[in-house]
């Protein structure tokens, strides 16, 4: 499977946004998916995961409350949206697949498969 990723963008402190990730490929709902995230000097964290069928979510401590994972197996799309931003939120955020055989839901080494990236700046 690909991954395409989109949505990102600068917004102020406050604001929601809506990341995408489009996969195409291998049958999307064999897979869980998951959001990470990474800012300049800092490691890969963990966001946010999703289980095939989509009845099960992971989520961040840092996270949570403020981020919705959801997706949508008829359109291939996994969707993250994030409300009151914060200034720290600024990264680049990245999607991934794992087949759900050997899914780790937030271990980035539970993922083999990874989108490229979509920026999320957050002005204060």
């Amino acid at each position: 499977v690909q991954l395409l990723a989109f949505g990102g963008g600068l917004v102020q402190t406050g604001a929601s946004l809506r990341l995408s990730c489009a996969a195409s490929g291998r049958p999307f709902s064999n897979f869980g998916m998951g959001w990470f995230r990474q800012a300049p000097g800092q490691e890969r964290e963990f966001v946010a995961s999703i289980n095939w069928s989509g009845d099960t979510q992971y989520y961040a401590d840092s996270m949570r409350g403020r981020v919705t994972i959801s997706r949508d197996n008829r359109k291939n799309t996994v969707y993250l949206q994030m409300n009151s931003l914060k200034p720290e939120d600024t990264a680049s955020y990245y999607c991934a697949a794992q087949h759900w055989r050997t899914w780790t839901p937030d271990s980035e080494n539970g993922y083999d498969i990874w989108g490229q990236g979509t920026q999320v700046t957050v002005s204060s």
